[in-house]
């Protein structure tokens, strides 16, 4: 080719791609960035799978399958978020005799990468959940709850930040009011913060501060009161809130096929999910991210 019919050619073709405002840069593929969050709530000491004479939950859950299906989704996607929130303890004799050791054992061969404190993590008093923590490879994150007082201070983290493949995803946590639910005895000098204000402040730091892509709420403060419509719950929460994503709740073991949808005070949305307890389901949340990170989501509860 002659040199003055490539400068022709050249320069027509830098035309086109001008047209419209495109540029080359227009034409980069679409990276889409995908993370799974998986997590159980209320599971109380459940480690092996129900009976199948059991009347609700025949030959189900179980920490053995758990695990299988577990790895089973992380085999497919290795960004992966395991979860937890509260009331890790009491229910059955493997918390009577052994204490929370087996429980945040399997919990850390399982590898779950964060957990939230619910009321009955109180049962055998604070000095029997800190006694437990070296048995726990995941750490514990609570906003609301102030340990300063107490021998738990300095092992609870208000929120934790992960990144996955570019993706920073902020997690805090919330507690249930310990009044009238805990011993004082049990639960020492712990201060209960209003989780609304907390969680009010903790999102705003994630998301503006840290910047971070996804905010997940780790909430043991109920998903719903009929009796008590105003009280402080995750659906409450996500309509009174900013900034928060998703809501990964317990404390009132309340069974959801998938998370509701909720707008939140900028009428954005809201996922709030719970899968009941016992370990009976697993919740998966995936989202997916492109360039932009705005992002899409599926959700579902799956039986263990």
């Amino acid at each position: 080719m002659k040199r003055r019919e490539f400068i022709q050619k050249t320069a027509a073709t830098s035309a086109l791609l001008g047209l419209g405002g495109l540029s080359l840069s227009s034409f980069t593929s679409l990276e889409t960035k995908h993370l799974t969050i998986l997590h159980t709530n209320d599971v109380h000491s459940y480690i092996d799978p129900f009976p199948a004479n059991h009347p609700k939950n025949p030959n189900m859950g179980g920490v053995a399958r758990r695990a299988a299906l577990i790895e089973s989704i992380r085999a497919e996607n290795s960004n992966v978020l395991l979860l937890d929130a509260g009331d890790i303890f009491q229910g059955t004799p493997y918390f009577n005799y052994y204490g929370g050791e087996i429980e945040f054992k399997l919990m850390s061969m399982m590898r779950y990468d964060l957990a939230t404190i619910g009321n009955h993590d109180f049962d055998n008093g604070i000095e029997g959940l800190f006694a437990q923590l070296p048995n726990a490879s995941f750490e514990f994150v609570s906003a609301n709850y102030d340990f300063k007082n107490t021998i738990m201070n300095g092992h609870v983290k208000p929120y934790r930040i992960f990144n996955k493949s570019g993706i920073k995803v902020g997690v805090f946590g919330l507690g249930i009011g310990l009044e009238g639910l805990v011993d004082k005895k049990n639960c020492k000098e712990t201060v209960y913060n209003d989780p609304l204000e907390i969680a009010t402040d903790m999102s705003r730091i994630l998301k503006k501060e840290h910047k971070c892509d996804l905010v997940i709420c780790l909430s043991h403060i109920g998903y719903k009161y009929k009796d008590e419509p105003n009280k402080i719950c995750d659906t409450n929460l996500a309509t009174k809130t900013r900034d928060i994503d998703l809501i990964i709740g317990g404390h009132t073991h309340t069974f959801l096929e998938k998370p509701t949808v909720l707008k939140n005070l900028d009428n954005k949305e809201v996922l709030v999910n719970q899968v009941g307890c016992y370990g009976v389901n697993l919740g998966r949340i995936d989202f997916y991210f492109d360039n932009n990170i705005s992002t899409s989501s599926i959700g579902k509860s799956i039986i263990v």
